[in-house]
């Protein structure tokens, strides 16, 4: 390993989506709207859900930056990563057993197999992530240190490091590509199934499921595409997609509160009854 005079950096600088001021104010403006109406649909479906009894039973359960800052950032975004693909390898499976298998929902998704399921997808989120932080923390940062991106990710992380990293960028296609491919298959599969059996059934309930299905199935696609597209295209032809970027920390997210809230029978149900009781409450005010 052949050693280079360079001074070693502290930090790294996030080049964003561009350098002209006026489109950085347009796009600070339009994003800046969305994580707000991101965060009042979450709150929305959080207050709700307080606020009415019916719905606290599991409905399908389930910009420069220091290197310590990148790191901080890059593990939790593989530790949730890891847990969430495994929580939507659950929830398929919920919904396989409640379309599937009716009468037998409340005795196969039991208590003690959500929880089950809760603590398998953190430990594999957490293993998911260190199996990769600690080969990277100790990587030295001596030369270039801009990354022409929104966040910090291992892929362009790794070749900012001024030693040879090709075992390591190997290792982290393994490791993220792999995972994320098998649980894009496996809630494939899942939702194949369920899609087949219900055609089978002389019930006719294959539009109800699709229409069950397709919101997820949505989101299960905008998840993984994008990632299964960083970690398994060769690293040496990546150049930092930020379309990609732009899925995972506002399209996905946004989806949640619409699924949730404008496609959710019983959550529409119940904000009709709560903006009923706000309308009687005032008028007898």
């Amino acid at each position: 390993m052949e050693k280079q005079n360079h001074s070693m950096v502290s930090e790294f600088i996030l080049l964003g989506l561009t350098e002209l001021r006026e489109l950085q104010i347009c796009f600070f403006l339009f994003f800046f709207v969305i994580y707000i109406a991101i965060v009042l649909g979450n709150l929305l479906i959080i207050f709700i859900v307080k606020l009415d009894p019916h719905l606290h039973s599991p409905m399908y359960f389930l910009l420069t930056i220091s290197i310590w800052g990148c790191m901080t950032q890059m593990f939790f975004m593989h530790f949730f990563g890891g847990a969430e693909m495994t929580l939507l390898i659950a929830m398929a499976f919920d919904r396989y057993v409640a379309i599937c298998k009716p009468l037998h929902y409340r005795t196969i998704m039991s208590h003690r197999l959500l929880s089950g399921f809760v603590i398998l997808s953190w430990t594999i989120g957490f293993v998911h992530t260190m199996s990769q932080m600690v080969l990277t923390v100790n990587l030295p940062f001596c030369g270039p240190n801009v990354m022409d991106n929104i966040f910090c990710d291992l892929p362009l992380v790794i070749k900012l490091a001024c030693v040879d990293t090709y075992t390591l960028e190997f290792f982290v296609i393994a490791d993220s590509g792999l995972l994320s491919f098998i649980c894009f298959i496996l809630v494939l599969v899942s939702y194949t199934v369920i899609l087949i059996t219900v055609q089978q059934r002389p019930s006719g309930g294959l539009s109800k499921a699709l229409s069950i299905l397709s919101a997820h199935i949505i989101v299960v696609t905008l998840f993984f595409g994008p990632c299964i597209f960083i970690y398994v295209w060769p690293f040496n032809s990546f150049t930092g997609n930020k379309v990609l970027a732009v899925f995972y920390t506002v399209i996905t997210p946004l989806l949640n509160p619409i699924i949730y809230t404008l496609r959710n029978q019983k959550m529409q149900g119940a904000m009709s009854k709560l903006q009923f009781q706000h309308v009687i409450s005032t008028q007898n005010f």
